[in-house]
C-alpha cells in the first residue's frame, strides 16, 4: 500500500516490524541509525522511527525531516520513553503519532493506515498480477479492470490486506457486512463463488482464495 521507512536499530525488532508491515502490503525500506535512514527519505512515503539510535536522536531526525524537504512525510515514532511528557514532546517536535514500546503489531498497522489516509499517501494495493486501488475501489487483474459488486470488492480487499491469516465464515460477515448483517454464513461462500468466476480462479489451485476446510478462507500469500 505504501513505502514506509523502518528506522530502527534492534535487529530483532525491526525484523518483526518489517514482516508485519510487508504482510500488509507495504514495500519496506530499513535503517539502524540515522545517517543510513536520511538517503532513503526521497523514497518513502511514511516512516516509522525509533527515539533511540546509536548515532543521533530518532528526535533530532525528525526535526531535520520537518526541516527539509521531506517535511511532509508522515511519522510514527516509537518510542520505550512512555511518560506523558515524552509523548507531547514527540508530538511537538513533529511526530504525527507516537506509540510506546513495548507495542502490538496490529496497533502499529493501524496507527499506520491512519496516518498514511490522512495525509492522501494511501496506494494501491497490489497482490502479484492483482491491483486494488483502497480509494477508488478499482480492481485490476494483470491490468485488466474487474466489475466487483460493493460486498465483492469489500470482500477480496479484507483478505487481501491480511494476506494468509484464515478467516472463519462468521467473521468475514463481521468485518466486511458489519455486525447487523442479518445474513448467514452462505451469504460468504457465494461471494466467494462470484470473485473466483470473475478472477478465473481453479479451486482447486488457486492464485488468491483459498479454501480452508473446515474453517473459513484466505487471501494466499505470495511465494
Amino acid at each position: 500500500m505504501a513505502t514506509v521507512l523502518l528506522v530502527e536499530d534492534e535487529p530483532a525488532v525491526r525484523l518483526g516490524v518489517r514482516l508485519a508491515l510487508e504482510r500488509a502490503g507495504h514495500r519496506v525500506l530499513e535503517a539502524g541509525d540515522a545517517a543510513s535512514a536520511w538517503p532513503l527519505l526521497g523514497e518513502a512515503e511514511a516512516v516509522v522511527l525509533d527515539w533511540m539510535l546509536p548515532d543521533e536522536p530518532g528526535i533530532r531526525l525528525l526535526e531535520r525531516i520537518r526541516e527539509g524537504p521531506h517535511a511532509g512525510l508522515p511519522v510514527l515514532l516509537l518510542t520505550a520513553r512512555a511518560e506523558v511528557r515524552d509523548r507531547v514532546e514527540g508530538l511537538r517536535r513533529g511526530a504525527d503519532d507516537y506509540l510506546p514500546k513495548p507495542f502490538a503489531t496490529e496497533e502499529l498497522l493501524a496507527r499506520l493506515e491512519a496516518l498514511l489516509r490522512r495525509s492522501g499517501r494511501a496506494k494501491v494495493l497490489k497482490r502479484g498480477p492483482l491491483a486494488l486501488d483502497l480509494e477508488r475501489r478499482e480492481a485490476r487483474l494483470e491490468g485488466r479492470p474487474l466489475d466487483l459488486s460493493r460486498r465483492e470488492f469489500d470482500l477480496l480487499a479484507f483478505l487481501a490486506q491480511h494476506p494468509g491469516r484464515v478467516y472463519t465464515r462468521e467473521a468475514l460477515l463481521e468485518a466486511v457486512w458489519g455486525e447487523d448483517f442479518l445474513g448467514t454464513p452462505r451469504t460468504v461462500d457465494q461471494h466467494i463463488l462470484q470473485l473466483r468466476e470473475k478472477l478465473g480462479e481453479d479451486p482447486r489451485a488457486p492464485r488468491f482464495l483459498e479454501t480452508v476446510r473446515g474453517v473459513g478462507y484466505r487471501f494466499k500469500e505470495e511465494g
